[in-house]
């Protein structure tokens, strides 16, 4: 049974995505508790003439541009949320990315050592996200958050990202489109004949994937009820070690390039799933966009043992749908991503530039202990969850720091196995937030300075 759900105390990220090809982050330090304040108010204070955060209530016309805050542990101690509230949020966003790095495969190259100096930032408190339609759009919503902070925050970093292409990332794959469907919100992406994940897997204060149990709401309900988690992450991609790959790999297997990459990924890099196309990218006939998420691994689709989509591919590994795994929870821990690509598209006639390239990413959910960081650590960067994996590694994202990552294609005559797999991804940052609803920033906004005012 759902509990209702009010779109308009939302943050509108969490539950639609805003197809954007813009967008722009700022990563702040609070030097003074009340200019913080004064800023969250202005963006919940229903002003048509400055930018406000963008709640997840439907829209007439589309806006220039989204806005959306997230709230580090640091940051709530700094706003002025009291003791007993902070020890009632979970000890996972307490301790933030840096401290649980090892857990998610943050490790070697990806270490916190290496991260940019704004995540490893003590006062890295805010986070305000700017999605919009063109530069113009960006330009003039960032400039009005900065205007609005006045002396009392500091911008530690701002990070830009773009559409690149055809919505794709730098590997080439084109990419969102798997998003789940979450009870009382819009569907978001293309439809899927999947469970419909329940409201309270996002948002705190409903019932969870969980039968009978709910997540805990910190405390006040005014500052926890409708909030949700992410994860925020810089991740560089190799792009010159994944074409290499494809190549050398090819060479060893007699598999050509563009089925290695099918292979490892799950789908056709224009988007078609292996599992209703497993020979070609162009099927005949041609499928719709709708019918790009509307599959599954068993039943009708009968793939249980992989030889269409290997069971280690990266998107039947970090969403396994009816598949066969350890604890039955295939769709227990499903995460909402949103992101965009930072750096110049790739040129293979200039490779080894030099440029980074990657994704800015915010991955959203009621848990980051049980969805972002069970995906990274349990399906990403252990096999032991499904059937014939092993202790392999995600292809794409696992931390095959070693270069000796392996991935293993069933065929009708037998094994194809890849080897010597380098780590293709790299985190160059992350960091962990909370994302109050509208109703949770008026009452941060509200704290005061004063000892024992802002008791629960």
């Amino acid at each position: 049974m759902q509990s209702a759900l009010d779109l308009a105390d939302v943050q509108g990220l969490i539950v639609r995505g805003y197809t954007m090809p813009r967008a722009r982050h700022l990563l702040l330090r609070i030097d003074e508790p009340a200019a913080a304040r004064r800023l969250l108010a202005s963006l919940v204070d229903g002003s048509t003439t400055g930018p406000q955060v963008t709640s997840a209530a439907p829209w007439a016309t589309k806006p220039d541009s989204c806005l959306n805050v997230g709230v580090t542990f640091a940051g709530l101690r700094a706003l002025g949320v009291p003791a007993e509230s902070l020890a009632s949020f979970p000890e996972e966003f307490a301790a933030g990315a840096a401290a649980r790095a090892q857990r998610v495969g943050d490790v070697g190259t990806s270490a916190p050592a290496h991260w940019l100096p704004a995540f490893t930032d003590r006062g890295l408190h805010l986070l305000v996200s700017v999605f919009a339609q063109d530069d113009a759009a960006l330009t003039r919503a960032t400039d009005a958050v900065v205007r609005t902070s006045g002396s009392g925050l500091a911008e530690l970093c701002r990070l830009d990202a773009a559409l690149l292409g055809a919505r794709v990332d730098h590997f080439g794959y084109v990419d969102g489109i798997s998003q789940p469907t979450i009870a009382s919100a819009p569907p978001t992406g293309p439809p899927d004949t999947m469970p419909v994940a329940p409201t309270g897997e996002f948002l705190l204060g409903h019932p969870s994937q969980h039968v009978g149990f709910s997540y805990p709401v910190p405390t006040p309900e005014a500052l926890g009820r409708n909030g949700s988690f992410a994860a925020f992450r810089m991740l560089a991609q190799d792009v010159d070690a994944f074409h290499e790959l494809l190549t050398e790999q090819s060479r060893r297997t007699n598999l050509p390039p563009e089925q290695i990459a099918a292979k490892i990924c799950g789908r056709w890099r224009n988007g078609t799933p292996l599992v209703l196309s497993p020979d070609t990218d162009t099927p005949q006939p041609a499928l719709s966009p709708d019918q790009l998420n509307d599959f599954d691994y068993v039943g009708r689709f009968g793939d249980e043992r992989g030889l269409a989509c290997p069971v280690g591919a990266h998107i039947r590994r970090m969403y396994p749908r009816g598949s066969r795994v350890a604890g039955n929870g295939g769709h227990k821990h499903r995460i909402v991503r949103r992101g965009l690509t930072y750096g110049p598209a790739f040129d293979p006639t200039r490779a080894h530039d030099g440029v980074e390239r990657g994704l800015l990413g915010l991955f959203i959910g009621v848990s980051l202990r049980d969805q972002f960081e069970f995906l990274m650590a349990d399906w990403a960067n252990d096999g032991l969850f499904a059937p014939g994996l092993g202790r392999s590694k995600d292809p794409i994202i696992g931390a095959n720091d070693d270069g000796a990552g392996t991935f293993s294609i069933p065929g009708p005559g037998g094994r194809t196995v890849l080897t010597d797999l380098p780590r293709l991804v790299t985190t160059r940052g992350g960091a962990y937030f909370f994302l109050p609803s509208v109703t949770a920033l008026r009452h941060l906004a509200a704290l005061s300075d004063e000892p024992g005012s802002n008791a629960p």
